[in-house]
């Protein structure tokens, strides 16, 4: 077995040009040789090829994306026949989100909320039909010629019914720590309101240039989310729209109560944003007070439950041994009367 090179051929497929290559998988330009059209295919790395549980994972990617039919989704396709491990999608010319954002200019707005819009949707759309993306970030969010959002990569998403898979390259934290959501830092498999966390972490980004917690020690990035309010986009830009302010922070909640319950949510409020009345941080200081206040009285009420239970056991114990000896009735009847 080798690594994949120029002019290998894949079934109905040839390889033309490798276009990007990342830990487990590498992406590459292949023509296909019945239609004459241009596709993309990601072929496994080969020592992941073996791996039973990365293989069913990948077959299941594979099975749902072909199920999947929006325009701002990467269109993965079905092969006449198929002899290996690989799967072939439409290509999409255009860049990367995180090509277009040089990281000292924001995106303009109205593209920034556009591109967002996009994304929205086709969260909803997946949401819709079961499937949590939990890896949306600038790489795996590509942008055509023509301004249209592509989503790609759903090599770790959650989809319904899935029974709980472990394999030794995954741990139970999954995702990129920038845009993970609080309770994927805790090993949570997640739900919609994890994308809506990724997305507008994203919108974050694209307007300030910056994101919404930052740090280089992955470990401090999770707790500091867990454990910490994030950065208002107006720390980064002074004349930032209050009213958009509320949309990208309620987005990014660290508790998930406290966020869009659906990407259909957010949506609403980005077609408008105008209507949506500025941030009440006092408001939100309190609910944060109050939830803290109720979490402690669990943690106290939980604790004395304990502490009565092992007070009980030990009476129970001590009791015991305090007894005097039961005589054995199964002795002989000669032992038993002295």
């Amino acid at each position: 077995m080798r690594e994949p090179s120029a002019g290998d051929r894949l079934d109905q497929y040839e390889l033309v040009e490798l276009l990007a290559r990342s830990g487990m998988a590498s992406i590459w330009k292949a023509i296909d040789r019945e239609s004459g059209q241009p596709v993309a295919l990601k072929i496994p790395h080969i020592q992941f090829e073996s791996d039973i549980v990365f293989s069913e994972r990948f077959r299941r990617e594979e099975e749902v994306g072909q199920q999947l039919d929006h325009p701002n989704l990467v269109k993965i396709l079905k092969p006449r026949e198929k002899s290996g491990m690989y799967m072939a999608m439409e290509l999409v010319e255009g860049k990367s989100l995180r090509a277009l954002m040089d990281g000292k200019t924001p995106v303009p707005r109205d593209r920034a909320l556009d591109l967002t819009r996009q994304l929205l949707d086709a969260l909803q759309y997946l949401h819709d039909h079961g499937v949590v993306h939990r890896d949306i970030k600038p790489e795996n969010v590509l942008v055509t010629r023509d301004g249209r959002v592509k989503i790609l990569d759903f090599g770790i998403a959650l989809f319904a019914g899935e029974r709980r898979m472990t394999w030794a390259g995954f741990s139970s934290t999954v995702g990129t720590p920038d845009y993970m959501a609080p309770e994927q830092g805790r090993g949570r498999r997640g739900d919609p309101r994890t994308d809506v966390y990724a997305a507008g972490t994203l919108l974050y980004e694209m307007l300030t240039c910056h994101l919404p917690y930052e740090s280089s020690n992955p470990r401090a990035l999770l707790k500091a989310k867990a454990s910490e309010d994030p950065r208002p986009p107006s720390y980064w830009v002074p004349d930032f729209d209050p009213s958009l302010e509320a949309i990208i922070l309620r987005a990014i909640e660290r508790d998930p109560r406290d966020r869009y319950g659906s990407a259909k949510q957010m949506l609403a409020d980005l077609e408008n944003p105008a209507a949506v009345p500025a941030r009440d941080p006092e408001a939100l200081a309190a609910r944060h007070r109050a939830r803290g206040r109720a979490r402690r009285r669990a943690t106290v009420a939980v604790v004395a439950a304990a502490v009565i239970a092992i007070l009980g056991a030990l009476a129970w114990l001590t009791e015991r041994r305090s007894a005097p000896p039961v005589p054995r009735n199964d002795a002989p009847a000669n032992v038993r009367a002295r």
